[in-house]
């Protein structure tokens, strides 16, 4: 252990802790940043990112559980938390969001399986700024197909998502661009978080809350939105890539070989920095789902009338395998971009990139306004 300093530093803000930790008496370390320590998050922060990206995301709904003859498997008080109705179609743009407005980024880069770049080129857009997306083999070509109709770039690199993010790494220090990992950043974590604060906002009674888990950004967010609540906070990884609840079994952060999935978005393999050591002090549980379970998910979803992909139906999928609860629980329907919806985007995205280019050179020619905040609104509303 490192000596103590002869001057000890002002104290900091409280850590987080789990039910389990608090009630041990043992701390949280501070959660430490890819650039060194950065003090720990907290629910300020997600705070902070809500009242910051208010005029960019959706607050989506709490939608109603299956209906008859589902019920029996998922219990009768279960929500479904409607982050496929994002803009964007996934929860992404909320942490993607926080990260660029706060960092007043104009070059960006990012690795991404898909809805992270998709969520960064449609802010880029709309704030006049440059996103380079490095995706790994195997990522959805629809995916990369609206990513490029958006004007972002794309770069392609083979391996899995670890070789992605070094490029992604390699590429922003080359280019001096922002690197905005998808979930290995502080103000992502934070923006992600305010999925949580939505739900205990709207559904101050809910027991639990199931959150599909791949890089960990979305589950240390809601981690943060939870603390102090009583609500269990459960996080549900395909089986193929259980990175986290390897890490945690094994008290470390382990890297895991490539994994495969029908759940693209959620192939990570290994935790962040960020999130491992907020997901280790707060997680109640996390459980695995297999393909077919997914799958299965994402059918009820579909007999609902929820087009989720297959990463967007793993929360319920793990609420579904936990069975029937006596309290309110909630799953994170986490994205909806199937390939149908990413080619209906792709076309909007061609058609208002036209519009928006109509409406600029009409634009130069009378005045030289700045867009305000109401104009960059619509810009993320025309391709949603």
């Amino acid at each position: 252990m490192t000596p103590a300093p002869a001057t000890a530093p002002a104290a900091p803000a409280p850590p987080v802790m789990s039910a389990r930790s608090a009630a041990s008496g043992g701390p949280a370390g501070a959660v430490l940043g890819p650039l060194g320590p950065l003090g720990p998050l907290g629910p300020a922060d997600v705070e902070a990112a809500a009242a910051r990206i208010a005029g960019h995301v959706r607050r989506t709904p709490l939608l109603p559980g299956l209906p008859a003859p589902d019920l029996h498997r998922t219990g009768r008080r279960l929500l479904l938390k409607a982050e496929h109705l994002q803009y964007g179609g996934s929860f992404k743009l909320r942490g993607a969001a926080n990260a660029v407005l706060a960092l007043g980024a104009r070059r960006i880069v990012t690795g991404s399986s898909g809805n992270h770049g998709i969520a960064l080129a449609r802010l880029a857009a709309a704030l006049g700024a440059e996103v380079t997306v490095v995706l790994a083999g195997g990522a959805h070509p629809a995916k990369t197909a609206l990513i490029r109709a958006l004007g972002g770039q794309t770069v392609g690199v083979p391996g899995g998502v670890a070789e992605r993010d070094e490029r992604a790494r390699a590429l922003a220090e080359e280019t001096g661009a922002v690197l905005v990992p998808s979930s290995d950043h502080e103000l992502v974590v934070a923006g992600q978080g305010t999925v949580g604060l939505e739900i205990l906002a709207e559904a101050p009674d809910v027991e639990t809350v199931y959150v599909p888990t791949g890089g960990g950004g979305l589950l240390a967010g809601v981690c943060l939105a939870a603390y102090g609540h009583p609500v269990r906070v459960v996080g549900v990884e395909p089986a193929g890539t259980p990175r986290y609840a390897r890490s945690l079994a094994a008290g470390h952060p382990v890297r895991l070989a490539p994994g495969d999935t029908v759940a693209d978005g959620l192939r990570g393999q290994q935790p962040g920095a960020v999130p491992y050591p907020v997901i280790r002090d707060r997680v109640d549980d996390l459980v695995t789902v297999s393909d077919a379970e997914i799958l299965a998910a994402a059918a009820l979803l579909r007999r609902r009338g929820i087009e989720a992909e297959p990463s967007g139906a793993v929360a319920l999928a793990g609420a579904m395998r936990a069975g029937r609860g006596t309290g309110r629980a909630v799953a994170v329907v986490s994205g909806g971009n199937t390939t149908a919806a990413l080619t209906s985007a792709a076309a909007a995205a061609t058609a208002a990139t036209a519009s928006r280019t109509d409406r600029t050179t009409h634009a130069t020619r009378t005045t030289c306004a700045t867009p305000t905040s109401h104009t960059t609104r619509s810009l993320l509303e025309e391709t949603s």
